[in-house]
């Protein structure tokens, strides 16, 4: 296939993914995601929107200077201000991209944006031509562009081309359009705009009417050739088209779409597992691809027909995409090179300080797992950031709890260095355990979402616990931990939400961000 042939993939997971409802993440999970996106294949990593917060900006730093093959991209408004942002966070990038967009339906230009037509067009030209000075590749979006009138679309886009414009994105804003209502918005665009040919035309679809992916293709089959999309799915509202499932459509109908990407697809599950760890938003068990359920077979005819030939019933491999078969394979006799093989062959290559505080974390879940399983290993793992610089630690905890007895909880916590411990009583175990954390560590939040699952079968499986936090500013946090004892779990997952929380700047992202 030539080049003209292939979809580049722009995952939007660090930004648009990032507006999820708590699906904050800090500069060591940017960058370790970033890391597993360059390491797969992903063209273009918009790392987040560098006038959004301080932190946001270092963390786009971050990741540029980590990633080596990726373009590394930042999000800005049609203003210099946050040009100039977007421009110095990416500027340390091997290969940099500026991101711009103003809207261009009637309803924003009047209600939002309050501009003219013409000023919308004077200010494209302007915001495009000034990210030019900063970079060669600029990536233009006219938000809400399925609701946009086709002339003035039309112009917009020939402006921002002139302009300096290397791609031109139409996002479905509001998922609002179809199939093939956007088909015939990208071939009105490829038969009305004089420069197209100047530019890489690209898409940006959102999931509200659950059509995100089948918009997505169309608008490649009507010649897109950029992608922009989300690890699971995750985003603004109902989220974005999600990568594996663009990807896998593609590599699974090659006969219907001749396109090819750079995708490594056994790489898919360590992506999903790693987003849905950092940000606490748990994968639905059927969810395509990567759903617990997207390769099992219960139904006694799909069963049969599987056991005569895959074929029947699976139109692609769990293999292809890094599904691994749960086995036994370490336990707590088992070498620090053995612990590093595996996690190799499971796509995790960690370096040496990580490796140790991994292996540390392996031979304790060892002394209380007498089977430790690939599941196990990647949730030990999956979190990837390194809490030894941490200002709150979990040391201890007691639990009494009982339909016969007071539930109460005694907790001990290391804060900036000095050990603390506090009892206090509650409605329940995790109640009382909670509140023992506070007292240690005073804050004012709202506890959102309390969630418990398990890392694999059997009943001595590791629990693993999500708790999301809500400050009075209605700033969302999302903690994690995995233990054998539930309650552990628990007080890990909140520990962790605290850390994120004290070392979070809160972000002031204008709503008209979301493109």
């Amino acid at each position: 296939m030539s080049d003209k042939d292939k979809i580049i993939i722009f995952d939007t997971t660090l930004r648009d993914g990032e507006q999820s409802p708590g699906a904050t993440m800090n500069i060591e999970e940017k960058v370790l995601i970033a890391e597993v996106l360059d390491n797969m294949g992903v063209d273009v990593i918009e790392a987040g929107f560098a006038a959004a917060s301080e932190g946001d900006l270092q963390a786009i730093q971050a990741v540029a200077k980590q990633v080596k093959k990726a373009s590394v991209c930042s999000l800005a408004r049609a203003i210099h201000s946050d040009i100039d942002a977007a421009a110095e966070a990416v500027k340390g990038a091997v290969n940099p991209r500026i991101h711009t967009f103003l809207a261009t339906s009637p309803l924003h230009m009047e209600h939002k944006l309050r501009m003219s037509p013409d000023e919308v067009i004077a200010a494209i030209r302007d915001s495009v031509s000034y990210a030019k000075k900063f970079v060669d590749d600029v990536d233009w979006s006219p938000e809400d562009a399925t609701r946009s009138e086709h002339d003035f679309l039309c112009k917009a886009i020939e402006t921002a081309i002139d302009a300096g414009a290397t791609t031109i994105n139409i996002p479905d804003t509001v998922g609002y359009t179809t199939p093939h209502e956007f088909y015939d918005l990208f071939t009105m665009i490829k038969n009305n705009v004089s420069n197209i040919d100047k530019a890489v035309l690209s898409v940006h679809c959102h999931n509200d009417l659950g059509l995100a992916v089948a918009n997505s293709l169309a608008a490649v089959e009507a010649g897109a050739r950029q992608v922009e999309c989300t690890i699971n799915g995750i985003g603004e509202r109902a989220g974005n088209a999600s990568l594996e499932e663009l990807v896998m459509t593609i590599k699974t109908r090659n006969d219907i779409m001749p396109y090819h990407v750079d995708i490594d697809t056994k790489q898919i599950m360590r992506a999903s597992r790693l987003v849905s760890n950092v940000t606490g938003l748990m994968v639905q068990n059927n969810k395509a691809i990567v759903g617990a359920n997207a390769f099992s077979h219960e139904s006694g005819i799909h069963q049969a027909g599987m056991l005569k030939n895959r074929d029947t019933y699976e139109i692609m491999t769990p293999e292809s995409v890094g599904w691994v078969k749960t086995n036994l394979i370490l336990g707590k006799h088992s070498g620090r090179a053995a612990f590093k093989d595996r996690l190799k062959e499971l796509g995790f290559d960690l370096g040496d300080n990580a490796l140790e505080i991994a292996f540390a974390r392996f031979k304790a879940l060892a002394d209380k797992k007498k089977k430790i399983y690939d599941d196990d290993l990647i949730s030990l793992v999956g979190d990837g950031a390194d809490q030894s610089n941490a200002r709150v630690k979990f040391v201890s905890m007691e639990v009494a709890c009982g339909s016969e007895v007071k539930n109460t909880a005694k907790v001990t916590l290391e804060v900036d260095g000095k050990q603390i411990s506090k009892t206090c009583s509650g409605d329940g175990p995790v109640d009382a355990t909670f509140k023992a954390i506070r007292k240690i560590v005073p804050h004012e939040v709202k506890l959102d979402l309390y969630q418990v699952g398990a890392v694999t079968q059997g009943i001595d499986a590791q629990a693993e616990v999500t708790v999301r936090l809500r400050t009075p500013k209605n700033v969302i946090i999302n903690g994690t931990g995995a233990d054998v004892d539930t309650m552990v779990a628990s007080a890990l997952a909140y520990v962790n939400a605290i850390n994120k929380l004290q070392n979070y700047e809160e972000k002031i992202i204008p709503q008209c961000a979301v493109i």
